[in-house]
């Protein structure tokens, strides 16, 4: 696997992922703080809790886990499935400079987007990063095709600020090898696909971004 998660981040092997849900305002005190002081303990303890010993890749959010959207994409034998949480509420556009106070301080907004790719195809280190720019890439063109807006400068988001990807692929030897995927390759276009569905089906789902700044 290969992630931007709190916990198992980077290049790893892992056999399970977690999308956790936490509560939408972390304006909280006591033992709850470590939930977002310390995401990665937090997340352990999670997996532990759920009897899991084993390496774990581990993500939050405070999107409903009944928002979850899936989408599978298939060409010959290869397959790509997407697991997505889509929360907007926290939408900037890459550059704008960091707020003074973070959207924590905004209790009740989810407002990460969680972007889980599983294919059954072996890619490359090289090819790992190139589903993630992929992705992003189809992330960024539906917010772009729905006109939201950043809630710094009301500019055209390109995604949030605590935006998370997993992508999890076969080890080498044990599915289709492929060492390019970026969008001239089969495989980058049934990643766009599966994470274009999702995220339009995530943004519908929730609604929240037609109040996304509020």
């Amino acid at each position: 696997m290969l992630s931007s998660a709190p916990q198992g981040g980077g290049l790893t092997l892992a056999s399970y992922v977690l999308n956790h849900q936490v509560e939408a305002n972390p304006s909280v005190t006591g033992n709850q703080s470590r939930t977002f002081t310390d995401p990665a303990h937090f997340l352990q303890k999670v997996a532990s809790r759920l009897g899991i010993r084993t390496r774990t890749v581990g993500l939050m959010t405070a999107v409903p886990m009944t928002q979850l959207v899936m989408a599978r994409a298939v060409s010959d034998g290869l397959w790509v499935e997407c697991f997505a949480t889509v929360g907007v509420t926290n939408a900037v556009r890459a550059g704008e400079w960091p707020p003074q106070h973070s959207h924590r301080d905004r209790p009740g907004k989810p407002g990460t987007i969680n972007l889980i790719l599983i294919t059954n195809v072996s890619l490359s280190s090289a090819a790992m990063v190139g589903v993630v720019q992929v992705a992003t890439e189809a992330k960024t063109g539906v917010l772009r095709d729905h006109v939201v807006p950043s809630c710094q400068s009301s500019l055209a988001a390109t995604g949030t600020g605590t935006d998370a990807v997993v992508i999890a692929c076969q080890l080498q030897g044990q599915g289709p090898s492929h060492i390019y995927s970026g969008t001239h390759t089969e495989i980058g276009a049934l990643v766009g696909r599966a994470v274009t569905n999702c995220m339009t089906r995530g943004l519908t789902k929730a609604k929240a971004w037609r109040e996304s700044c509020q």
